[in-house]
């Protein structure tokens, strides 16, 4: 298995930056190798927002589709998602969000493991360097929707 984390202090809202996280339709924007988002099965509580989110990555003619399942926990501030179908064995996926002044720290944790062992190993030698792509992203979609 691979796993990571992130911590980054991000100039813009909590609230922002939990919507941004949790609009998955519109990663294709701006979340490299992500070709396509889409949200089934939206439910919303007082105190929580579950959905399956399906995101289609990869590039050109080669590419996967996973479904996971995304809780986002009002009171907590935290979104945990964790694989439901698709080239991924395994996936916990977790943000947590915290104001600061007018900033919003976020820590961001991932553990997963691709069905392909081939693939899997792959991918664990260029998973960090992904992984801070992906983050930056994450990153300066933020700091453009605060302007």
């Amino acid at each position: 298995m691979s796993s990571a984390s992130i911590k980054k202090i991000i100039p813009c809202k909590k609230k922002q930056l939990i919507e941004m996280v949790l609009d998955i339709e519109r990663y294709p924007e701006f979340v490299p190798w992500c070709i396509e988002g889409k949200v089934c099965n939206k439910n919303e509580s007082v105190d929580i927002i579950t959905f399956t989110g399906d995101l289609k990555v990869g590039k050109s003619i080669l590419s996967e589709t996973f479904s996971s399942h995304v809780s986002y926990y009002k009171e907590k501030d935290k979104i945990i998602v964790t694989n439901l179908d698709g080239p991924l064995k395994h996936l916990k996926n977790e943000w947590t969000f915290k104001e600061i002044n007018n900033a919003t720290q976020l820590e961001f944790f991932i553990d997963f493991e691709l069905k392909n062992p081939i693939l899997n190993s792959i991918m664990k030698k260029s998973f960090e360097l992904g992984l801070n792509k992906i983050a930056k992203s994450f990153e300066e979609r933020a700091i453009k929707l605060n302007k």
